[in-house]
């Protein structure tokens, strides 16, 4: 997303960007009642193993806070569709990440979008009854092409975006080797953000987001990135991912969803090579030019 995650839970319009990457979900019967869930990582080993009874509660897993974060969802669902669970001889759900758990790219909003659909009941509100968030990834994770996403009244609502810069070869993408905990994040923006008049950054943030959506040139957008970056670096009392970690890079560096975490969008004006190796020199091995990862 090229917009704030934590500005968004208050409204601010943002931008997302849906990836190439993603998850499947794929269901089918069990041997036994109850509910298996199999995680498949990348490369096809199991990262997750559940054990569910009728009624959607845990009974045993490889991991107790991913078991009971799941267990959250199937009572949601089994609030809203009663008997979902009890209906059914056996359920075993598995899915399968074509990316690194580590990465950050939506392994959770992908499960929550995923799982909905199935059991056809609102992504947003599950998401809100257990995990919580903005919502943007997952309205991402149900889209082919850029979305304009933004809480009205707390309501989501999104609508197609032609973004499609003519600069896009000066746009790269690069992880910063470390997960970041969307939880912390929010709940350190929210605390952050108590007692303030947030109408005039929200204001600001969105149209910052108009403006990046119209930019003709990179010159322009790299205004725009740094103009973004000082204003929430401000508001929220934080250093700027660029002067921690790339305080010589050339060009420009914008956080992604939670601030500082996972990856961040960068700006070039040198060849792809060149940059790349600028980002593997400081140690950041995993470097995507904006056609590798956006869709």
């Amino acid at each position: 997303m090229l917009s704030g995650e934590y500005f968004v839970l208050d409204g601010a319009l943002a931008l997302a960007l849906p990836t190439h990457y993603g998850q499947d979900m794929k269901i089918s019967s069990a041997q036994h009642k109850g509910l298996v869930w199999k995680s498949y990582d990348h490369q096809g080993d199991v990262w997750f193993e559940g054990y569910y009874d009728v009624q959607g509660s845990l009974v045993d897993s490889t991991d107790e806070k991913v078991g009971r974060r799941l267990e959250e969802m199937f009572s949601f669902i089994a609030l809203k569709k009663e008997n979902f669970f009890l209906k059914k001889n056996g359920i075993l759900i598995e899915t399968l990440l074509d990316f690194p758990n580590e990465w950050g790219l939506g392994s959770s909003s992908t499960m929550v979008h995923n799982l909905a659909k199935w059991a056809q009941v609102n992504p947003y509100e599950l998401l809100n009854a257990t995990m919580g968030g903005s919502g943007y990834d997952i309205a991402c994770a149900g889209t082919q092409q850029p979305i304009l996403y933004q809480l009205q009244e707390g309501k989501p609502f999104t609508q197609p975006s032609k973004f499609n810069p003519s600069f896009k070869e000066h746009l790269f993408f690069v992880y910063l080797e470390e997960k970041q905990n969307s939880r912390t994040g929010i709940q350190y923006y929210k605390e952050k953000m108590s007692g303030k008049l947030l109408e005039p950054i929200i204001n600001n943030i969105s149209i910052i987001t108009k403006r990046m959506m119209s930019s003709t040139t990179i010159a322009e957008f790299q205004h725009l990135i740094k103009h973004h970056e000082d204003l929430v670096a401000k508001e929220l009392g934080l250093q700027k991912v660029k002067e921690q970690r790339f305080s010589d890079y050339w060009g420009e560096v914008k956080s992604l969803g939670a601030w500082g975490g996972d990856f961040v969008l960068v700006t070039s004006k040198e060849p792809y090579k060149e940059t790349e190796r600028y980002f593997f020199e400081k140690g950041y091995h995993v470097f995507f030019s904006y056609n590798e990862i956006i869709l």
